[in-house]
């Protein structure tokens, strides 16, 4: 028997894999791999998280499929940026505003790039028998005497009781990528030991090992990221002794902690973020770490108003409801447009999440004031506009950063966006058709409530604007206008698989119809002459 296992795991560090892969250093079937045993017989072969994420990286550029899904507006720079850094095994310096997608960029590609490896099952440190060197494994698995003059810890001594008690049986799970990534937050409170673990007391009482002997350690998470990815957001934040721990890892791929006589190697692939304003003056990177963290690559917001509306989507967390891809253009505008305001303070930025928590807003708003009243589904509109100030997270830069102040330069750019939105859907309207809807208003008014519906009384939308057969035509004619205009949208986000279910106009095309004519009155406020005038009682001719 001792020989044969002998036999086995020599033959397997030995010789090439049996296997054909399906992703970078996975066997075609294995999910049938589950025991040691069946690990040896294929001959497995366990690859770095650089060399999975490189491998796994051609591959999806072979077959043209999107290596980073759900990444929107970065295809142009940071993208390629980022293909040379994972190609090139760097560890990566992601320096942008708050925002901007750093944490989940690293988080997809660990959820894409990084294959699933073969672990003792329940191994907390990710560990593979397969490090072992061979004649210590030989040794654990026949129960021989092995005196380990090697201080590296390959993998934990509790996997290595695991293997001395099932030998060939031991039973070994597959760990995909997604959980084998760690995030620490860098907070005054993040530790040393919680960055490479610590001497348990726990473990010293329980098992009655001596302190500084490798059986009374508790990995940190580092070596919970064993592997895989581990990601550090805003480095700056965590004072130089903390990064100074972080060192020996980047540049030797390697730590030690406290009085243990025993190497640690995590062998994950690092990541750090920081935002510029961070970095430049409440904190500094050191300059060693600086240095080792071979790529540094910039990130922004979403350049065009288009890409900002996918993110929202994207992004945002919704009941069932129905938005018009115009409304999403028009909450889009708002957020390109506070970070183009010299008002705000842009140093700190103007993160996507605005928007993201800005529809989700609306469609709340829209739930509260109309949906739930009339057992409708939530259709949010402009009227609802209003109730986004309570999500304009920003600073301002010349006024005092009041919260009356940040209240009046919001509401400003929510009319600037209302208004310019509102007048691109009144593009290509003829002047005898604004005209003739001018004369019919005569001292008649259209009052709007977020609290009317489309059908629903005296004073719904419908039975409104059968006073006003120009008014109603207009709709009419527009109405196809915002169809195309959604179906255009639904079409570039398609190949994105982006969740349009909310674009779908079927439940809710009663009141897209009350959207649409708020849109149009307010537009035909604007117009050049002016055909209306806003007041408290609603719209009347100007």
């Amino acid at each position: 028997m001792t020989s044969d296992i002998e036999s086995l795991v020599e033959h397997c560090y030995d010789s090439d894999p049996k296997y054909t892969e399906i992703q970078a250093g996975v066997p075609e079937d294995f999910e049938e791999i589950k025991t040691l045993g069946d690990l040896l017989s294929v001959n497995y072969k366990l690859l770095s998280s650089q060399q999975q994420i490189r491998k796994n990286l051609i591959s999806f550029k072979n077959q043209e499929k999107l290596p980073y899904p759900g990444i929107i507006g970065f295809d142009d720079d940071v993208l390629p940026a980022l293909d040379r850094a994972l190609l090139s095994g760097h560890d990566i310096f992601l320096i942008g505003q708050i925002g901007q997608a750093k944490t989940k960029l690293v988080q997809t590609i660990a959820e894409n790039l990084l294959s699933p490896i073969p672990i003792i099952k329940n191994s907390i440190t990710n560990d593979c028998p397969i490090e072992l060197p061979k004649n210590e494994l030989i040794s654990i698995l026949t129960d021989e005497e092995w005196e380990n003059k090697d201080p590296i810890f390959h993998v934990s001594p509790e996997s290595i009781e695991i293997l001395r008690e099932k030998k060939l049986e031991t039973p070994i799970s597959w760990k995909q990528g997604k959980h084998r990534y760690k995030y620490v937050l860098a907070t005054p409170d993040i530790s040393v030991k919680d960055l490479v673990g610590y001497i348990d007391a726990i473990k010293v009482a329980k098992k009655g090992v001596e302190m500084y002997k490798i059986d009374s350690y508790s990995p940190g998470q580092l070596m919970q990221a064993k592997h895989g990815i581990f990601c550090i957001d805003e480095l700056p934040v965590l004072d130089p002794r903390k990064q100074v721990s972080l060192l020996s890892v980047l540049q030797e791929g390697r730590f030690t902690t406290g009085s243990y006589p025993v190497i640690f190697e995590p062998k994950t692939m690092f990541f750090a973020t920081a935002n510029p304003i961070d970095y430049t003056h409440s904190g500094k990177v050191i300059e060693p770490l600086f240095d080792r963290l071979k790529s540094h690559i910039h990130t922004h917001y979403p350049k065009t108003t288009e890409d900002e509306m996918m993110i929202i989507l994207q992004e945002a967390k919704l009941p069932k409801s129905v938005v018009s891809s115009f409304l999403l253009k028009a909450l889009a505008t708002i957020i390109q447009k506070m970070r183009q305001s010299e008002q705000i303070n842009q140093e700190r930025g103007v993160s996507v999440r605005l928007g993201i928590h800005g529809l989700e807003i609306l469609v709340g708003e829209a739930e509260r004031t109309r949906a739930l009243a009339h057992k409708t589904i939530p259709v949010p509109r402009l009227s609802d506009f209003h109730s986004l100030e309570q999500i304009a997270k920003f600073e301002l830069s010349e006024l005092d950063d009041t919260i009356e102040n940040r209240k009046k330069i919001f509401n400003e750019l929510i009319n600037e966006s209302i208004k310019e939105t509102s007048l691109m859907m009144l593009e290509g309207t003829d002047e005898n058709t604004l005209q003739s809807i001018k004369e019919e208003f005569g001292e008649k008014t259209f009052p709007v409530s977020q609290f009317m519906v489309w059908k629903n009384g005296q004073m719904s939308y419908s039975n409104q604007i059968e006073q006003f057969s120009h008014l109603k035509n207009l709709l009419e004619q527009k109405l196809k206008d915002l169809e195309n205009l959604n179906n255009t949208f639904l079409e570039k986000i398609s190949p994105l698989g982006i969740d349009s279910k909310t674009l779908q106009y079927e439940d809710g095309f009663e009141e897209i119809r009350s959207f649409l004519i708020e849109v149009l009155l307010e537009g035909l406020c604007w117009v050049k002459p002016k055909v209306l005038d806003k007041r408290e009682s609603g719209y009347g001719s100007a």
